[in-house]
């Protein structure tokens, strides 16, 4: 059956935003305009609101950023509702295993330690991704790949070029290569991710190394756009990253 044929035949999931009361729409909306804080600057921020489809908006906070500056909290009805019978988000597909269960499938399947370099690449100097994953304490009681019997796990740190992440991978003869992108100003980690995929096109890895991309703008669909294998993005942990690195592994061998 199609997707348009499936569509047709299921019943709308209607949603609105939620306030006070339910469908009410009611949103909550903050932004800085480069004015500086007036009467005037105020009216702009409720017309652009009104211009957004905001119904009903009303500014409930203002503060001057500077003196050519001015930020906003609005309050109105969003007018619009979605249909979530027709929202499918991609997602990688394998079985999220607790660390015991990691370790057992790793000793299990490949006979020796896992090996996975992860690094926040060029100039993105926000470790806390990459710590989170990677290091021994983990985030969240959630334990790392440092914590892994299975895994060696080398963590590169921050600011790490593209060129050194590929060549410590071959050093290390790793299965994986593990990326964090925190900086997303201008979309500089969408040109971050291109160059590292690109690198490891031309030097003829990609299919033998296993790409994974984790951060707060990350989607599983946008990675693979890129060209990697997964995407993670906020609430993922150790076990997720680790689970399917070993599955993929096993899915690449036994073919």
């Amino acid at each position: 059956m199609s997707d348009a044929l499936n569509h047709a035949t299921t019943a709308p999931q209607w949603v609105k935003p939620y306030g006070d009361t339910m469908g009410d729409g009611r949103v909550q909306l903050s932004f800085t305009l480069p004015l500086p804080l007036s009467d005037n600057a105020k009216e702009a921020a409720r017309q652009l609101a009104l211009q957004m489809g905001l119904d009903e908006p009303s500014v409930v906070h203002s503060e001057a950023m500077g003196p050519d500056f001015a930020f906003f909290v609005l309050y109105g009805q969003c007018r619009h509702r979605v249909d979530m019978s027709r929202i499918q988000v991609a997602r990688p597909e394998f079985e999220v295993l607790d660390k015991d269960a990691v370790n057992a499938k790793i000793a299990s399947l490949m006979k020796r330690k896992l090996v996975v370099v992860g690094a926040c690449i060029e100039t993105d100097a926000h470790t806390v991704g990459i710590d989170a994953i990677m290091n021994m304490k983990g985030f969240n009681g959630h334990k790392g790949l440092e914590s892994y019997h299975e895994i060696r796990a080398i963590n590169m740190g921050a600011q790490v070029d593209s060129e050194a992440l590929v060549a410590r991978a071959i050093e290390e003869q790793a299965d994986a290569i593990l990326v964090s992108q925190v900086v997303t100003q201008k979309n500089i980690h969408l040109d971050n991710l291109t160059r590292l995929s690109d690198i490891l096109e031309a030097e003829g890895l990609r299919e033998r190394l296993i790409l994974v991309v984790g951060g707060p703008r990350i989607s599983h669909e946008l990675a693979k756009e890129l060209g990697y294998d997964a995407g993670f993005g906020p609430g993922c942990y150790a076990e997720n990253v680790a689970s399917f690195i070993v599955e993929e592994w096993a899915r690449r061998h036994a073919r």
